[in-house]
């Protein structure tokens, strides 16, 4: 079934390929100077690569972009999981936190850019601030949830036994709560890409943000193509690594959807 799922999706791919080659090359039907060619896609990539552009090679562009979005995602983590799982067990702590919560809640994450520059420059901290708060909303509201979907006879039963408050979070709580926290950090990962990109047009001297910012000013198509689809493919990449974690911490559950 998974190798099937392989071949449709490379197929998929191969098909966006050709029709690309198509429309652009083939039948001349998108202008080049709207969107580019195959080719011109492919000298913009060996430029970047080779040559550079925006000051740095592409890894080097890459390797920063992606360095920001482990940095965020973690610190993301570390706090929001945590909150999550203490509001939703706590209805004190909940009471106390779930007001403050609810109000910062809406804001855009890019609407922080302004005051994280004033409070830390135009420095990679302002960036995590951005990215970690994007991130760290969809942990805390999953987490959250995680916990109230557990079943409560499950507690009670825990309870009657005489599980230490301890265990009863690491060996009924936690685990009870992992599949919809694990559904919170694929959103926040997802979440920092977007945010990373906004970010980065900013205030960035190097990132796949920044390229794009310059490609746009310089109105190079083919070289805001080759940053998108490099933002996608680290996207895919950190997301295929988080699904591997998630398949070797809940293995039982992806057994029993599967």
């Amino acid at each position: 079934m998974r190798s099937r799922k392989t071949i449709i999706g490379l197929g998929a791919i191969l098909g966006v390929v050709l029709l690309w080659f198509a429309l652009s090359r083939w039948f001349n039907i998108i202008p080049a100077s709207r969107f580019p060619t195959p080719s011109a896609f492919w000298d913009a990539l060996k430029q970047i690569e080779l040559r550079g552009y925006a000051g740095s090679l592409l890894h080097d562009h890459a390797w920063h972009s992606l360095r920001l979005i482990v940095i965020s995602f973690i610190v993301a983590v570390g706090t929001g999981v945590p909150l999550g799982l203490l509001m939703g067990w706590n209805r004190k702590a909940e009471a106390l936190i779930n007001p403050v919560f609810t109000l910062i809640r809406p804001i855009p994450p890019l609407a922080w850019i302004p005051l994280a520059i004033l409070w830390l420059g135009l420095g990679d901290a302002a960036k995590v601030m951005v990215i970690w708060f994007a991130a760290f909303v969809p942990s805390v509201i999953n987490a959250h949830a995680g916990v109230r979907n557990i079943d409560k006879s499950v507690i009670e039963a825990a309870r009657m036994l005489g599980t230490p408050p301890f265990r009863l979070v690491t060996e009924v709580i936690l685990p009870g709560a992992l599949p919809m926290i694990f559904t919170g950090l694929r959103l926040s990962l997802q979440a920092s890409w977007t945010t990373l990109v906004a970010a980065e047009l900013v205030g960035a001297l190097v990132g796949i943000g920044f390229v794009l910012n310059v490609a746009q000013q310089d109105i190079y198509p083919a070289m805001i193509l080759v940053g998108m689809l490099t933002a996608g493919v680290l996207g895919w990449f950190t997301t295929f690594i988080l699904g591997l974690v998630e398949k070797s911490v809940l293995s039982w559950s992806v057994r029993g959807r599967a």
